[in-house]
């Protein structure tokens, strides 16, 4: 789908602060208020935005520590629906965040979150490697995240300047 220049600026706005009102897009991108909103509209109703999301450091967070697993998943493709019937299978489970179809030695890669990797062992187990397309599964455990969608966790506040003296 074609996009104007002003649409893709506002997606470019929003990808990066999705808080910022309308007013203030609006004289980022030298529109009138009306006109933005109509933009963002259309955009949401074409499905081009899907969603406004918060980026949250749940370690910071007690009793929210959770496990974050990315599981690589090989699967036998079905006749006429490829990798898109198995995978619309797989993200319907409550526990999965986000399945994306690669390229390489896995088939689909599959990020899934639960309170302990004791959760994540009866997912896999019980119901991943259950499905009948599904050949194999390797489970990774994410054991700390440096950065999330653009956004660097723990960044500490120390003065970088180069000291300088006389």
């Amino acid at each position: 789908m074609k996009l104007t220049e002003k649409e893709t600026e506002i997606l470019e706005i929003l990808e990066k602060d999705s808080r910022l009102t309308t007013e203030t897009i609006a004289k980022m991108i030298d529109l009138s208020v009306e006109e933005t909103e109509t933009l963002i509209k259309r955009l949401e109703e074409r499905r081009i935005i899907v969603d406004y999301s918060t980026t949250i450091d749940w370690k910071k967070v007690d009793g929210h520590e959770g496990v974050t697993a990315m599981i690589d998943v090989k699967v036998t493709p079905k006749r006429g629906v490829g990798f898109d019937e198995i995978a619309e299978r797989i993200y319907r489970f409550k526990e999965v965040k986000s399945v994306y179809l690669m390229s390489g030695a896995y088939d689909l890669s599959v990020t899934i979150e639960g309170k302990t990797m004791s959760d994540i062992a009866h997912f896999v187990s019980e119901k991943l490697s259950t499905l009948d397309s599904v050949i194999s599964t390797t489970t990774h455990f994410i054991l700390k995240k440096y950065k999330h969608d653009g956004k660097i966790f723990d960044q500490d506040d120390r003065d970088n300047r180069i000291v300088v003296s006389p």
